[in-house]
């Protein structure tokens, strides 16, 4: 049995609650409303990290991306909204009240070795750019390309992290940007007040 579980509904995500998932990936694809990111001029674009209460989510969300930023106006507020949406689902199944929100532009091959985090959980979806690769640990040794999956852009992840999950069954990185050029952006929530800390 596969320690990945798939599907194209968000309740998906809720699996990484069984001890044989490690991650779960809702396959939404990422909505026609943030098209515009791929257009989107990233060198003027600043990163994103902050710790967040979930009832303060739609305000600091948005302060954020006026400061990073991000274009004013009806497209930024879509982007706000599908961030605050995650963070909410992803509170919801973590059971913490506050999540610490990354929003990154990825320019170099950074995290580009296949890892497990040292957190309870981590939610990861790609923007813009080519998603995040996962493979199982135990094929990792084996050197085969074909058991490299890939996500596509705007499919969420739920990754179980070590503090879980102290020997990971799945692993994960970035794609090697320095193969195929070009940038990513890439969100990241990890929970606060769940486990030992987080990273």
């Amino acid at each position: 049995m596969s320690a990945a579980v798939c599907a194209n509904a968000p309740e998906v995500l809720t699996r990484i609650a069984e001890p044989e998932v490690h991650l779960a990936i809702w396959e939404a694809g990422r909505p026609s409303g943030l098209d515009w990111l791929d257009t989107l001029d990233l060198a003027g674009i600043s990163d994103l990290s902050f710790p967040c209460a979930l009832t303060d989510l739609d305000r600091e969300i948005g302060e954020g991306l006026a400061e990073a930023g991000y274009p004013e106006g009806a497209e930024r507020d879509v982007l706000g909204e599908l961030m605050a949406d995650l963070a909410r689902r992803f509170g919801a199944i973590m059971g913490c009240d506050a999540v610490k929100v990354r929003l990154e532009v990825i320019r170099t091959d950074a995290c580009r070795k296949f890892h497990a985090d040292y957190v309870p959980a981590r939610l990861i979806t790609t923007l813009a750019g080519p998603g995040t690769q996962w493979i199982e640990a135990d094929r990792i040794l084996e050197g085969n390309p074909e058991e490299i999956h890939q996500m596509r852009a705007g499919d969420v992840g739920l990754f179980k992290g070590r503090l879980l999950a102290p020997e990971p069954a799945i692993l994960h990185r970035s794609v090697p940007l320095s193969a195929i050029g070009g940038t990513r952006l890439l969100l990241v929530l990890d929970p606060l007040g769940v486990g030992e800390g987080t990273a």
